[in-house]
């Protein structure tokens, strides 16, 4: 059966880089409470007039333009979101427009934090279908637009930006099965609810639930893969906090991989964090191509999602 690989990545984050030093002039903090309880010195906010679909448009480009593809081979685009502010059109058909693309699929998903992951299987499903070819993945989030800047708690954490995949179909596939799921008794544990939010989260329960529950979820994605973890050559995981991160990498065992920590200098930029955070590992050459990379998303709803890729 024909299956897909990622054959390039692409990133986009704005130019305003807030610091923790500049959020302590706008709520009480400071530098060192944020560091020591999340690892976040930084992050980057989109203007007032920067929307969701140019970001996903700029990084899905960049992707493309590495991938060295027309536009018009594009026949499937996925983009996972949860900060689009229009309910119609979609943002993935806005994407399509600003690419000029033929007439692809375009739809939108929206499990959050764990939306790249869910976006990217969907993609290698219908790839795998028969249903596209050359598939189109985003991750994009405007935060930011949805944040209660006077609650320390959720406004040290968030960032703006995009990320984006290009999947091709391929006799050897590239991307492995996805394990995915959801808890629903926490289901409200992270929330944007209403017109106006703003985003929310129960911090405690999501730290104890990714710390106690994920690690073997995540074994459980590299055993289908046929994988052990010690042979994966990256690890990135949703870019929530890295008072998580660092423990599960730890824990899962994956001790020969590079672990992506970008969470340090972009914050928590939802379902855009793990395309943000592999396309510069990729754009660094810090993961050799063709290495297993363990991707795995978790957050609103409460869902999760992971596979493993080979590295462009």
């Amino acid at each position: 059966m024909t299956g897909s690989r990622v054959v390039a990545l692409g990133h986009y984050q704005p130019e305003r880089v807030l610091t923790n030093d500049e959020l302590a002039t706008m709520v009480e903090t400071n530098d060192e409470w944020i560091q020591s309880r999340v690892g976040i010195r930084e992050r980057r906010i989109a203007a007032a007039d920067e929307q969701v679909d140019e970001m996903a448009w700029r990084a899905a480009d960049k992707a493309i333009a590495n991938a060295g593809l027309d536009v018009a081979e594009i026949d499937y685009v996925v983009v996972a979101t949860c900060t689009a502010i229009d309910r119609s059109p979609n943002i993935a058909a806005r994407v399509a427009a600003r690419l000029g693309l033929g007439n692809p699929a375009a739809i939108d998903l929206n499990t959050a934090c764990s939306g790249f992951a869910y976006a990217l299987a969907t993609a290698d499903q219908a790839i795998r279908a028969g249903a596209a070819s050359k598939a189109l993945v985003i991750g994009v989030e405007k935060l930011s637009d949805w944040t209660d800047w006077t609650d320390r708690t959720t406004c040290v954490l968030i960032g703006d930006g995009a990320g984006a995949a290009v999947l091709v179909a391929d006799a050897d596939p590239g991307v492995g099965p996805v394990v995915w799921g959801s808890v629903p008794e926490m289901s409200d544990a992270v929330r944007i609810e209403g017109r106006e939010g703003p985003f929310q989260q129960e911090g405690l329960s999501v730290f104890r639930w990714a710390t106690t529950q994920l690690p073997e979820i995540a074994k459980q994605v590299c055993e289908k893969a046929g994988l052990k973890p010690e042979e994966l050559g990256g690890v990135v995981l949703h870019q929530a906090n890295l008072r998580i991160i660092e423990p599960l990498a730890k824990r899962l065992g994956a001790v020969n991989a590079v672990v992506a920590k970008d969470v340090v200098e972009s914050g928590n930029t939802s379902a855009a964090s793990i395309p943000i955070a592999l396309s510069k590992l990729v754009e660094k050459r810090e993961i050799p191509s063709g290495a297993p990379v363990l991707l795995f998303g978790f957050g609103g709803g409460l869902s999760y999602a992971g596979q493993v890729i080979r590295c462009p």
